[in-house]
């Protein structure tokens, strides 16, 4: 069976920020287990929604049905929704649900703000665009453990800023374990830092 990679979907959610990370699960290429995730969309309910790049995007299913048993991986967004009040909170609560159940959690962007406010960034290292950005969010109590690198994994719970796809796309497949270590090394190297040497590596995996 393949395993599910459950990806938030939502109004405003930012196009490129998921990309690298979603594809890459589903293409197979170089994996350990070639063809062993798939991607399942989850909306607040199954009504279509409207992406930051005008991409309409209907839900696989809504997140009152979304169980933790049923996962690999939930990937939260980022979306100006995030910063426009409590409609997103419902991803938030999840979230907490999935790591209370140790089912890893990925939040980039304006979704780090989301778990800030569900105080689950408070015990875990983790990043995001700045700190004053977090610092701003209600209810968040974890500078202390805020570092400023370009991705961040922390047991189950990976994060990144807004302008760190690639390397967010990296601690998701470092904590699924999706490529072998040189692989995962070649991978970012090419797709973050253009470095063409690093494609050998990948065509002989």
């Amino acid at each position: 069976m393949k395993k599910i990679v459950h990806q938030a979907v939502y109004d405003t959610l930012a196009d490129w920020e998921t990309g690298h990370a979603t594809a890459h699960l589903r293409n197979g290429s170089w994996h350990r287990e070639p063809g062993a995730y798939e991607i399942v969309t989850v909306g607040l309910t199954t009504d279509p929604v409207v992406s930051m790049g005008g991409l309409r995007i209907t839900p696989d299913l809504a997140l009152d049905q979304l169980s933790p048993d049923d996962s690999a991986l939930l990937i939260l967004p980022g979306a100006e929704l995030w910063d426009g009040g409590h409609e997103l909170a419902p991803f938030a609560r999840k979230a907490r649900e999935f790591l209370a159940a140790g089912v890893p959690v990925a939040a980039i962007c304006g979704a780090t703000a989301g778990l800030a406010k569900e105080g689950l960034l408070d015990d875990r290292d983790h990043t995001s665009g700045a700190v004053q950005y977090l610092e701003a969010q209600e209810g968040y109590a974890g500078a202390k453990r805020y570092l400023d690198q370009d991705a961040v994994l922390d047991g189950d719970l990976i994060t990144a800023g807004p302008t760190e796809p690639v390397a967010f796309a990296r601690e998701i497949f470092r904590r699924l374990d999706v490529y072998r270590p040189e692989v995962l090394d070649a991978w970012f190297r090419l797709f973050g830092r253009s470095d063409a040497s690093a494609f050998e590596v990948l065509m002989t995996a």
